[in-house]
């Protein structure tokens, strides 16, 4: 029999990167305290990597014969446009979000779909059957399309998905599932990465889609060692507020597809359901304009989306002001209210500043400081810019209109929910060909913002 040793070795929660000893600062990414402690069992003689050698040879790039993405419709308009038209097979996703949120639910609802027609894999290492039948049983799911595995040993997973050869195998959630290959308790940094790294082999030797389903930290980034999300290649964060019934889908990472692309959902009693026109759901049209409210048209992936950006603006009792972001950044805020006192002369130092996106929605685009700045104007005046504007563009440091990303598609979506006018960038503005298919939307362009300010004398 081969000999065994007991290896111990050091790796970084953030970079994944292995260490002979423990130090303060991992000596590859620079993070401090990050270096967890685990041990292995090794073989001397073979390894467990032994024999994933395949043999290929060099060869021309123009040699290499590409064929189309063959993609499994998951029956969700809404997560097959996340994952860039559906699962592809041999791929690994993995999917993130706070408890409870609906990660299984999503899961549950529409593999029963895809097993009408391929093999699904669903293993579980957090619930038992019984608990997952109960789920089923409440959403009316049909269990006969779903094969279910309540197991935390991933040999054993891996056993049933050698001898059911499934397309789509589901391993909910990777934090509690171990590997006999390491003694380290499941949930601890190489637990993890193990297990990740022996599931994105069994997916690209197998063909079959892996589904990982992740924890996330109390900072909302995904739990375990930052490389797990470099080894998979679609990485979905699930975000939404617990007190609404609206989920959203983002595609933080896609090799098959655009990143930023988003999905809604809205939560109901039968489960998740697709919302077909979020715009309409996002933007509240009320019977008048009311102050430090201001309708943004920006982009997620390739969907246009039109949101409500509020501001309030109100004296501060405070040394230091606070300065509240909801839904956008934080910094930018700060930078915005820099800009605004240089450049128009409106000083907020005496005032707290509070911001936020209606619906639970996030967005990050820079396209969004023309609308912020016009929201926190409109609070700071109480004079309302009117319920038909919708507005977009960058805001850069010496107080111009930038241009942003598919100006046009922004311009159509508010023109499909009937607002009548657009403040945009000036280089943005659209030539007359696109202007005749805009026809009753009114663009007024600007190209620094005293002139926005100027015409709506906010």
């Amino acid at each position: 029999m081969a000999k065994q040793s007991v290896k111990t070795r050091f790796v970084c929660s953030d970079c994944g990167a292995e260490s002979a000893k423990w130090t303060g600062q991992c000596m590859e990414c620079g993070a401090w305290n990050t270096l967890s402690e685990f041990s292995v069992r090794a073989d001397r003689e073979v390894t467990r990597f032994s024999g994933l050698a395949t043999g290929s040879q060099v060869q021309r790039l123009d040699q290499v014969e590409s064929a189309d993405l063959r993609r499994l419709p998951s029956g969700s308009g809404e997560l097959d446009r996340v994952l860039g038209g559906g699962l592809v097979p041999g791929s690994v996703v993995l999917i993130g979000g706070d408890p409870g949120i609906g990660k299984s639910t999503l899961l549950l609802q529409y593999l029963s779909v895809i097993g009408r027609e391929h093999v699904v894999l669903y293993a579980s290492g957090e619930e038992s059957a019984e608990q997952i039948a109960y789920r089923a049983k409440r959403l009316d799911i049909d269990g006969r399309n779903l094969l279910l595995l309540a197991e935390n040993r991933l040999e054993d997973v891996l056993d049933a998905a050698a001898r059911n050869q499934p397309s789509v195998l589901v391993v909910d959630s990777i934090q509690t599932f171990y590997s006999d290959v390491l003694s380290a308790a499941p949930g601890s940094v190489s637990q993890v990465r193990e297990c990740a790294a022996r599931l994105v082999r069994h997916a690209k030797q197998s063909g079959s889609a892996v589904i990982l389903v992740g924890h996330v930290t109390k900072e909302g980034s995904l739990a375990g060692p930052r490389i797990l999300e470099h080894m998979v290649d679609s990485v979905l964060y699930f975000e939404g507020d617990s007190s609404s019934s609206f989920r959203l889908i983002r595609a933080i990472k896609n090799r098959f597809g655009a990143v930023n692309e988003i999905g809604v959902f809205a939560m109901t009693e039968q489960g998740l359901r697709d919302v077909q026109n979020p715009s309409a759901m996002f933007v509240s049209r009320h019977g008048a304009a009311r102050p430090g409210s201001v309708v943004l048209a920006t982009q997620e992936g390739t969907r246009p989306l039109l949101v409500e950006v509020q501001a309030l603006v109100d004296d501060s009792a405070l040394a230091n002001p606070r300065r509240l972001c909801v839904g956008l950044e934080q910094n930018r805020l700060a930078m915005l209210l820099a800009i605004v006192h240089r450049h128009a002369g409106i000083s907020l130092n005496s005032y707290d500043v509070f911001a936020n996106v209606a619906g639970g929605v996030r967005v990050v685009e820079t396209g969004a400081d023309l609308a912020l700045l016009m929201a926190i104007l409109s609070s700071v005046k109480n004079r309302a810019t009117g319920s038909d504007l919708v507005v977009f563009g960058e805001v850069g440091l010496s107080g111009e209109l930038r241009p942003v990303q598919r100006g046009t598609d922004r311009l159509r979506e508010a023109r499909k929910l009937g607002f009548e006018r657009a403040l945009i960038p000036a280089a943005n503005a659209p030539d007359r060909r696109i202007a005749k298919d805009l026809s009753g939307l009114e663009i007024l362009p600007a190209r620094r913002i005293d002139d926005a300010i100027t015409l709506f004398d906010v």
